[in-house]
């Protein structure tokens, strides 16, 4: 790791601290963007300044944003209490198990709460962020905002020109779309990735997962459909109208 290390303040008294993890060391390959998506503008603003600006009024003890090596974050300003490491790897749990390390020898314990969320969820509502807090901090496992699955789900097959075509309807009951944050005790959620990574990080695509394959059972909070992860052109189109709109009310 180049950059600095911080030491992280002590934990209060009869209370485990809350930090927050964002692993931002990602290309974006899909996005169209110029460069790695998380820097793309939006609002006037990098994308993943949005993300920290919401963050910040959630009342973390410390949070960490995680960047591919030899990445600065040049440009984008950081709240208090946020600190960077250039310490992503090769996958996105790659990058939040080198978080969780740089958290470790920064100060944190395996008590700890550490909250992932994705830096390209720029639209996330601090409010929800801190429900998610509220139904999580005495739950024995953790959880994750998610949303009930509303629309018809359907099974996909390749057809001989390449073109996707439906092959069934599947059932939606009972089904969510994962979200983030996804609340998981340090020690916990280190633990699952390392198991996770001994067998390849096959079907782990996010914290939850990798809780579920110990065979725990995440709590899902109900979460905002605002909060969209922004992947394909189009969707920073549609936060670009969302961050104007949000500007000219305020």
């Amino acid at each position: 790791m180049n950059l600095p290390l911080p030491e992280l303040p002590p934990a209060r008294a009869g209370r485990a601290r809350l930090l927050a993890l964002l692993p931002c060391a990602g290309l974006g390959s899909r996005a169209g963007t110029a460069g790695p998506k998380q820097y793309h503008p939006l609002a006037g603003q990098p994308m993943v300044a949005h993300t920290l600006l919401a963050l910040s009024q959630v009342g973390f003890d410390a949070a960490l944003l995680v960047l591919a090596p030899g990445d600065t974050g040049v440009g984008v300003p950081l709240p208090s209490a946020f600190f960077l490491q250039d310490c992503g790897g090769a996958t996105r749990a790659d990058s939040v198990l080198n978080g969780l390390e740089a958290l470790a020898l920064a100060g944190a314990d395996a008590n700890d709460w550490v909250l992932v969320h994705d830096a390209a969820r720029c639209l996330i509502d601090a409010e929800d962020v801190k429900r998610l807090i509220r139904t999580c901090e005495h739950d024995a496992v953790g959880g994750l905002l998610a949303l009930p699955l509303a629309d018809t789900l359907k099974a996909a097959e390749t057809d001989g020109t390449g073109a996707a075509r439906s092959s069934a309807t599947l059932a939606r009951g009972g089904k969510w779309l994962a979200q983030t944050p996804q609340m998981f005790r340090l020690g916990l959620l280190s633990d699952a990735l390392h198991t996770a990574r001994d067998k390849g990080f096959e079907h782990i695509t996010d914290e939850a997962s990798a809780i579920e394959a110990l065979g725990l059972l995440p709590r899902l909070v109900p979460g905002n459909p605002m909060n969209f992860k922004l992947t394909f052109p189009a969707d920073f189109a549609l936060a670009e109208v969302l961050l104007q709109h949000r500007k000219n009310v305020s």
